[in-house]
């Protein structure tokens, strides 16, 4: 007959058994999933590229001519964002996401942009009339691919990553105030294992081309805000002032505080890329949207002005006079404003 303290022993050798077990099981997948985590991120990190702007297909985007989708087949729903979003399949087999309402035509127009200027962007197409089996008929649907061959792995983080400080990153961020994407957090980003290379892409455009926020107040930045509205991003301000070497962009939205640190130098970068667009590819990135012939005309004017605005203001210098003319006349009109001048 077993004593009550010899119990009381068998029974704490195997409560400290069972605890070791599940402690040595939980560190050997705590190591798996750290083994997985490595494997699948492993790979060169890519955010922007050099090419050749000038002979980039801004109308088709980064993916060339889009494929026939013919009759699709619904798969499922997406959750998540403002947007509803369907899963589908096209009649060959490739997987796409369609993204129903008003971020499909400034998210399209978005990535042309990006991509023509070298940043790693999503596949996509504007589709204007487009059925899903179930689901309806709808108007203007983006397509973003999921090819097979491209993994999506985690989100990254605007405030650390790879490209901290790096020109192409400045580059970025302004292209945020550039187009208007209010919504700039970290959830809409992804990185895409696409070969060797671990692309740091921005997923969700789909606010762009409307206007941020009345004020920088937290919270209260979000009262007017639009999007996709092409007469309030060409009235919206791009450019408020130059101040101690930064620029300062009239930009009330997620996260804005990360534009703080931008130079002139970082506008001087972006803008070299920006001026190589030409006319043609700048219409082409909203006709790609399929905009209207008067929103076409209206948003590539406003795109070549903001352009032409952050040109002048970041070679305003004496080693080129007139520039710096220009850049004067620019802040005088108060459209840029410097407190040096």
């Amino acid at each position: 007959m077993i004593k009550t303290g010899q119990l009381r022993k068998i029974v704490d050798l195997a409560v400290f058994f069972v605890m070791f077990t599940v402690a040595v099981a939980g560190q050997d997948a705590a190591k798996k999933d750290e083994a997985k985590a490595k494997k699948e991120m492993t790979g060169t990190p890519v955010m922007w590229e050099k090419v050749d702007i000038a002979a980039q297909d801004v109308y088709n985007g980064p993916a060339g001519k889009m494929p026939d989708i013919g009759t699709v087949t619904f798969v499922s729903e997406e959750k998540g964002g403002h947007s509803t979003k369907y899963r589908i399949k096209d009649a060959s087999g490739g997987t796409w996401v369609a993204k129903i309402g008003d971020e499909a035509q400034p998210e399209t127009a978005a990535v042309r942009l990006l991509s023509a200027l070298g940043y790693k962007t999503e596949i996509n197409y504007l589709v204007p009339k487009l059925t899903i089996p179930g689901k309806g008929d709808f108007t203007n649907v983006r397509l973003e691919a999921r090819p097979d061959n491209v993994e999506r792995l985690d989100q990254w983080d605007w405030s650390k990553n790879p490209f901290t400080g790096t020109k192409e990153f400045q580059g970025l961020k302004i292209m945020m105030a550039f187009l208007n994407n209010w919504d700039m957090k970290s959830a809409n980003n992804v990185i895409l294992k696409n070969g060797d290379q671990l692309q740091y892409v921005i997923s969700d455009l789909g606010v762009s081309f409307g206007k941020t926020g009345n004020n920088g107040l937290p919270v209260f930045w979000r009262a007017g805000r639009s999007r996709n509205m092409p007469d309030e991003y060409a009235e919206a301000e791009f450019i408020k002032e130059l101040k101690s070497g930064k620029i300062k962009f009239v930009f009330n939205g997620k996260n804005m505080g990360l534009l703080n640190d931008v130079t002139v130098a970082d506008g001087r970068w972006l803008a070299d890329l920006l001026i190589q667009l030409s006319d043609q590819q700048i219409v082409d990135a909203f006709r790609a949207a399929n905009y209207s012939d008067a929103d076409v005309k209206l948003l590539s004017q406003s795109v070549k002005q903001r352009i032409r605005s952050l040109d002048l203001a970041t070679q305003g210098t004496a080693a080129d006079p007139k520039a710096a003319v220009a850049a004067r006349s620019l802040i005088a009109s108060g459209e840029v404003r410097n407190e040096n001048n």
